[in-house]
């Protein structure tokens, strides 16, 4: 059995007296989507933001690539090739889709002893590796923010492949998208797995998670409830394991099967 690229082995995080993660462990694997379901409160950004080093972890291990990793920033997760794509997109809607993509790794080219933007090799990357992605651009220099949701979401994924993430955190990509969006987001979600890159799919429709996870944790109140591989588990045991299992069958049933 191959390595996981990031293992979270009895992570635990405390704000005072808070416990946000309760002994939280979870891998991906390379070419994996492996599926974060959880409720509002469930600890899900807590749990982001402890695997891409914003947070450090008050008790557990980190291990990227097998080795033990103690992150300090999350420049140091992207080093180690964890890229997150949150769900502002990290974008400037004025600015151009090229513009957007290099945003602080700008080529450059030697003009005697002078540097200066290479925009003629931004563009034909940009471009290129939007059309990997299935996004045919005909204007690289128009304004990101006149894109869809889904396009932007598509933009934000390509960069940090492109600059090198081994894993890819994927904070609700699909939450304020329509249907058509959606399928985009999730159709460059398998063109990711198939360059070999693990995705942490962070979500709270299962529907969406279903269509394209390979396994799938759910965690609740800080804790993970399980997790089960594709195939071992259906949408409703999934959506029953997220809404509170037993919680949700009581209080159905008080309420005359109308929940």
């Amino acid at each position: 059995m191959s390595t996981p690229i990031v293992e979270m082995k009895n992570i635990e995080k405390h704000f005072g007296s808070v416990i946000a993660l309760a002994g939280v462990s979870f891998s991906v694997m390379p070419g994996e989507v492996h599926c974060l379901l959880g409720d509002n409160g469930a600890g899900k950004s807590t749990f982001i933001k402890t695997m891409s080093g914003v947070h450090k972890p008050s008790t557990g291990e980190i291990f990227v690539d097998g080795k033990k990793q103690a992150f300090d920033s999350p420049r140091d997760a992207m080093n180690a090739g964890i890229a997150t794509v949150h769900q502002d997109l990290a974008m400037i809607p004025l600015m151009s889709i090229t513009r957007n993509f290099w945003l602080g790794h700008e080529p450059t080219k030697n003009f005697g002893p002078l540097k200066y933007y290479d925009l003629k090799k931004a563009n034909a990357v940009t471009m290129e590796e939007m059309a990997k992605m299935g996004i045919r651009l005909r204007e690289p220099d128009q304004a990101v923010g006149t894109l869809s949701g889904g396009e932007r979401q598509t933009v934000a994924i390509a960069r940090a492949v492109y600059f090198g993430a081994k894993v890819l955190i994927l904070d609700e990509p699909t939450s304020a998208l329509g249907v058509r969006q959606t399928s985009n987001v999730l159709a460059t979600m398998d063109k990711v797995r198939k360059k070999g890159v693990g995705v942490v799919f962070i979500s709270h429709n299962v529907r969406h998670a279903m269509a394209v996870g390979d396994r799938f944790t759910v965690l609740n109140r800080g804790k993970t409830l399980g997790t089960a591989k594709k195939g071992e588990i259906t949408a409703e045991e999934l959506q029953d394991l997220m809404a509170g299992g037993q919680e949700l069958a009581s209080l159905e049933a008080s309420l005359g099967g109308t929940v």
